[in-house]
């Protein structure tokens, strides 16, 4: 007699997954690039429809926009705090000079300096905390900011080409 195998179910996160890893292991060469053309014939055989295809591939490309908007705020962020803990390590080297210098070892500068480290710690937990409602509200500012910018720089270009 002989073994029936029994009918296994995927959910379509289970496929999704499985489909997932299958490819990754096929494609052993990282580099490896696939055409459009083979992108539609996988979705024909997996019976996606073009439209829902063109719909997934608007979808990743505005999540690879965004992904890339997010590392540039993110280096402009961490540009931010190098600079203003240089400024902080100017100011306090400075000052911790100025007090040694006065005579008597370091007294009063000592102060300042926990206080403006403990700033500086601050800024620096905001500034390499990348999830959270705060990170999500300073990147929206920044988008929005930055579309401004464009959207203005945009308008005084034509309006110049003009004249």
């Amino acid at each position: 007699m002989k073994d029936v195998l029994p009918r296994r179910t995927y959910s379509q996160e289970d496929i999704q997954q499985i489909l997932h890893l299958a490819i990754a292991r096929q494609a052993d060469d990282k580099d490896k690039e696939f055409s459009y053309e083979q992108l539609i014939e996988i979705a024909t055989e997996l019976d996606i429809s073009p439209e829902t295809l063109k719909q997934a591939e608007r979808d990743w490309l505005e999540q690879q926009g965004e992904m890339v908007q997010r590392q540039t705020f993110n280096t402009h962020r961490q540009g931010r705090f190098k600079r203003r803990f240089g400024n902080y390590a100017i100011v306090n080297a400075f000052l911790l000079t100025v007090d040694l210098l006065g005579g008597g070892g370091i007294s009063w500068s000592l102060y300042i300096l926990l206080c403006c480290g403990f700033v500086v710690g601050l800024d620096a937990w905001n500034t390499f905390q990348i999830k959270g409602e705060e990170y999500e509200l300073a990147f929206q500012r920044w988008r929005r900011k930055h579309q401004m910018k464009k959207f203005f720089n945009t308008v005084v270009n034509k309006w110049l080409k003009t004249w």
